[in-house]
């Protein structure tokens, strides 16, 4: 399977990033994966701000995959933030939180789905198929 299109990958845990490429390499989907560390970064990715000014470098995603406890600003905030501009960038909380006020609050601030980080790569291979 292929997919088309950018992925932006929110997420402070490099062990998590390092299983989600090879995750995706493994599931044959080979989209564009931009990954950022932090709720602010992701933010200012979305925007086109500073460092992420350039589109070509740096396109809009097709989806985001947003951990909900990271430096800097949370998943919430990043969620907020996408609600307050109207974007309809489709937003996938990935974290491994399970609670929930949590995964409530992430529906009502405009995540599609929230979804708790399985405890293994093969785990992680199948939800993504």
């Amino acid at each position: 399977m292929q997919a088309r299109g950018t992925i932006l990958l929110a997420e402070d845990s490099s062990d998590d990033v390092l299983i989600f490429k090879r995750v995706l390499k493994k599931a044959c989907l080979t989209p564009r994966l931009m990954v950022v560390t932090d709720g602010q970064q992701a933010i200012d990715y979305l925007a086109g701000t500073g460092l992420y000014h350039d589109r070509l470098a740096y396109p809009l995603p097709v989806l985001i995959l947003l951990d909900l406890k990271m430096p800097r600003k949370t998943g919430f905030d990043v969620l907020e933030w996408l609600s307050l501009t109207q974007n309809k960038i489709p937003a996938v909380v990935l974290s491994s939180s399970d609670e929930f006020e949590d995964v409530n609050q992430a529906l009502r601030l405009g995540a599609r789905a929230c979804l708790t980080k399985p405890p293994s790569a093969e785990k992680l291979t199948e939800l993504l198929q």
